[in-house]
């Protein structure tokens, strides 16, 4: 014990880790009304570390060969000792992972906190959501099964309606002019490789935007709820008479990541299969297409309307609009007040969207 201290001490005047630790945790001050929709931003962080670990256990056996992935990935559920509960945790923690961004993302917009001067927050947030949902997409056809293969034909075709670069785009993504062995392997760079690499380092970046600009305020119990910041100087957002960050919200951060892992594990153990239709316990076979091939649900309003639409084109016309509106949203929201119940225009658009959003999910499912 003297040693460990002697050690712990000498490493203290060389770094100041004392010092940091105070600066960083205990003397971290977050507002007292700050509430466990907060957590979300640990509990994705738990999430991409999970996706992170069990990943690099797959690789150890996966094999990104057309001939020899399915195998691979059988053998890897009945063969290799809890490899089957590896790829449960990998393939169940993706689907987990978007619901808890877009909860997150939802959070963040209920409260406000995508307002100046935090646009770059949200950007980032935003960019971040697409590249995991890209990471799924890319991983999706890995297992090599019918459901993926036919699946990414589906979603490289959709890229084939831009007008004068469609063609090249699909050609480019396949490798090929079908899906086959080139595609495999460049959605298997894109998924183990590039994509993780620039996720991580714009996490990085998300996270020192929020340690720079600081921890907005909930807009809840409060008197004055308009934008704090005003004007053109930097202005750190402190909190005095604020909570520390240690011990007092890492117990609710704690609390929370329980609870995601509580509930990813029940689906884990209780019901493995939600996300895995019959098709994808079967090998690819480009010559045989299946009656109804579907993507994963948070792609479905997408397919939806790609369907609605009598040409796609449109369909992905509308798409982009939707998309370019909700990542410049800082931009075109320039308004003070931030509590959601004082902004009924702000309140009609986002029941109005998450009530689009889930019917056209749910008839995408159905149709």
């Amino acid at each position: 014990m003297k040693l460990f201290r002697q050690l712990v001490n000498w490493i203290d005047v060389r770094i100041g880790v004392g010092e940091l630790v105070e600066k960083e945790l205990t003397g971290y001050l977050l507002p007292r009304n700050i509430n466990a929709w907060y957590s979300l931003g640990s509990i994705l962080l738990t999430a991409f570390a999970i996706q992170v670990v069990t990943g690099i256990l797959l690789l150890v056996y996966y094999v990104p060969d057309a001939d020899k992935a399915f195998a691979s990935v059988t053998a890897i559920m009945n063969n290799v000792p809890f490899g089957w509960l590896v790829r449960l945790l990998h393939a169940v923690g993706s689907n987990m992972m978007v619901l808890a961004l877009l909860l997150h993302m939802l959070s963040v917009l209920w409260m406000g906190s995508y307002k100046r001067p935090r646009e770059l927050n949200w950007l980032s947030g935003f960019i971040l959501f697409n590249l995991v949902t890209g990471a799924c997409l890319t991983g999706y056809l890995l297992p090599w099964s019918q459901l993926s293969f036919w699946a990414t034909t589906v979603a490289t075709n959709s890229v084939g309606a831009i007008p004068v670069v469609g063609g090249h785009l699909v050609e480019f993504l396949r490798g090929g002019k079908l899906v086959g062995a080139p595609t495999l392997g460049r959605f298997f760079a894109l998924h183990v490789a590039v994509i993780p690499l620039i996720i991580g380092a714009l996490v990085g970046a998300h996270l020192f935007l929020l340690q720079r600009i600081g921890v907005s305020s909930p807009p809840f119990g409060l008197d004055d709820t308009t934008n704090r910041w005003q004007g053109d100087v930097f202005r750190y957002e402190s909190h005095p008479g604020g909570i520390p960050f240690v011990p007092n919200y890492l117990l609710q951060d704690l609390t929370s990541i329980f609870v995601y892992l509580a509930c990813f594990l029940a689906v884990v153990f209780f019901d493995p299969y939600l996300f895995f239709p019959k098709e994808a316990f079967s090998p690819a076979n480009p010559y045989l297409t299946p009656a109804h091939i579907k993507p994963e649900w948070y792609f479905l309003p997408n397919y939806q309307t790609l369907k609605i639409f009598p040409s796609e084109l449109l369909g992905l016309a509308v798409q982009g609009v939707a998309m370019t509106l909700l990542a410049l949203l800082p931009f075109l929201d320039r308004g003070g007040e931030r509590h959601p119940l004082k902004r009924p225009l702000f309140r009609i658009g986002y029941v109005g969207g998450i009530l689009l959003w889930l019917g056209l999910m749910v008839w995408g499912h159905y149709s």
